[in-house]
C-alpha cells in the first residue's frame, strides 16, 4: 500500500543534515510492531546517526527492514543490543502497552531510549519511566511525529514563539486518519494493547497543544470516545475528544478519529489552528483538500492582512539533530524530559476520564 494512504507505514524523508561524523552516534531499531520505526530511523540517519543493529522475534519483519536498510546488522536478542557499548540510542516502535516496560528495560543496560508514540498504555508505567530515568539519568524520548516530523508544524512554532500571532488562546487539532481495518494486526483492536484512541492519536494532540501554548501543565475538563462503526472490533474506539485548559489560561480542544474517507489521497486530513490575541496560524498538514494534494499548508491571518505559504522542503526536521546532540551532551534542546512525559500524562488522563457515548 501507498505510504502516502497509509498512515501506519507513513515514514517522512527530509534532506540528510549531520550534527555528528561518520561512525560517532550509533543506535539501533528493535521492537518493529508499528510502521513509524521507519520514519524514527530516517529522521535519526539524516541526523547522521549510524544504523548499526536490528532485532525484532519476527524474521519478516527483519527481513523487510532491512530491504530499506540494508547495511544494519541483525541481532539475535535484545541482550546482543543492550550490550554493545557503541550504541547509544535504542530505537523501538513496539505494541503500545510493551513500550514502557521496554524502555525502563533500555534504561536500566545504560541506554537513551527513543519511542513511537504513545509512549504508556498506563499511569503505573509512566510512574516507573519517571523512576528509572531519576534513577539512571538515560533520557525517555517520544517521536510525536505530527509536529516533530511535519515541515508546517515546525514552521508554526517559530512562528508562534517570535510572537507573530501574539499571545496563544487556544490550540485545536482536528486529526482523523485512515483505518485500513484488513492491515491492522490483532493488538490494534485490543483496548488493552493500545490503550484508547485518546492515549493512542489523542497524545500527538497534547503534545501540540502543550507545545504551542507553552503550557507546563493541563487539566483535562472533558473527554468522550465512541465505536460508532466498528462493532466488530467492540474494543477499538473509532472517535473521540478532549477540552483541557492550561496552566497559562490557554484551553485546547481535539478530536481524533479513525474516519479518512476513502477517495482522500493521503491518510488523514489533520489539520491545527492556533489563536493568538494577534492573529490565527492554521495548518492543513497532509493535503489542502480539492486543492493540492502537496501537505504543509500554513496559512496566517493578522493585522497586516492574509498569507498562504507552502513549506514542504523549506526547513526540514530539526529535533532529530537536536535530539542526536541531546543524547552526547545530555541537554534538552530537542524536548524535555518534563514536557515528554506531561503530554503522556494527560493523555493517560483524558483516557481514563472519558465518557463513553452511546451509540444505539
Amino acid at each position: 500500500m501507498n505510504a502516502r494512504y497509509d498512515g501506519m507505514t507513513y515514514a517522512p524523508r527530509g534532506k540528510p543534515r549531520p550534527v555528528v561524523k561518520p561512525g560517532e552516534f550509533a543506535f539501533a531499531a528493535v521492537h518493529l510492531d508499528h510502521g513509524h520505526i521507519y520514519g524514527q530511523c530516517n529522521g535519526l540517519i539524516e541526523a547522521g546517526a549510524q544504523l548499526k543493529w536490528v532485532y525484532d522475534p519476527d524474521p519478516q519483519r527483519v527481513a523487510t527492514f532491512q530491504g530499506k536498510y540494508p547495511q544494519v546488522r541483525v541481532a539475535r536478542t535484545l541482550d546482543e543490543v543492550l550490550s554493545d557499548p557503541e550504541v547509544k540510542l535504542i530505537a523501538a516502535a513496539a505494541i503500545p502497552s510493551a513500550r514502557g516496560p521496554l524502555g525502563c528495560r533500555v534504561m536500566r543496560a545504560g541506554k537513551d531510549y527513543f519511542t513511537d508514540k504513545t509512549p504508556f498504555t498506563t499511569l503505573a508505567q509512566l510512574a516507573e519511566a519517571r523512576t528509572v530515568v531519576a534513577a539512571t539519568g538515560r533520557k525517555y524520548l517520544v517521536y510525536y511525529c505530527e509536529r516533530l516530523h511535519v515541515e508546517s508544524a515546525i514552521v508554526a512554532g517559530d512562528l508562534v514563539q517570535g510572537g507573530a500571532i501574539g499571545r496563544v488562546l487556544q490550540v485545536m487539532c482536528i486529526a482523523p486518519h485512515r483505518l485500513s481495518k484488513a492491515s491492522r494486526p490483532a493488538w490494534f483492536f485490543e483496548r488493552a494493547h493500545y490503550g484508547g484512541i485518546l492515549c493512542d492519536i489523542g497524545s500527538h494532540q497534547i503534545e501540540q497543544f502543550l507545545f504551542y501554548t507553552q503550557s507546563r501543565d493541563a487539566t483535562v475538563l472533558s473527554a468522550a470516545v465512541a465505536n460508532y462503526a466498528n462493532p466488530d472490533k467492540p474494543e477499538l474506539e473509532d472517535f473521540g475528544e478532549a477540552s483541557l485548559v492550561g496552566d497559562r489560561g490557554a484551553s485546547g480542544y481535539l478530536r481524533v478519529d479513525w474516519f479518512t474517507p476513502d477517495g482522500l489521497p493521503t491518510w488523514g486530513d489533520g489539520r491545527t489552528i492556533i489563536l493568538g490575541t494577534e492573529g490565527t496560524v492554521e495548518l492543513r498538514k497532509y493535503i489542502d483538500v480539492a486543492r493540492d494534494d502537496r501537505g504543509d499548508h500554513v496559512f496566517i491571518v493578522d493585522a497586516k492582512g492574509v498569507r498562504h505559504l507552502n513549506v514542504a522542503g523549506t526547513v526540514g526536521f530539526p529535533f532529530f539533530g537536536q535530539l542526536v546532540l541531546d543524547c552526547l551532551a545530555r541537554t534538552e534542546d530537542a524536548m524535555t524530559q518534563a514536557h515528554a512525559f506531561k503530554a503522556a500524562e494527560l493523555c493517560l488522563h483524558a483516557q481514563a476520564v472519558a465518557r463513553r457515548i452511546k451509540t444505539d
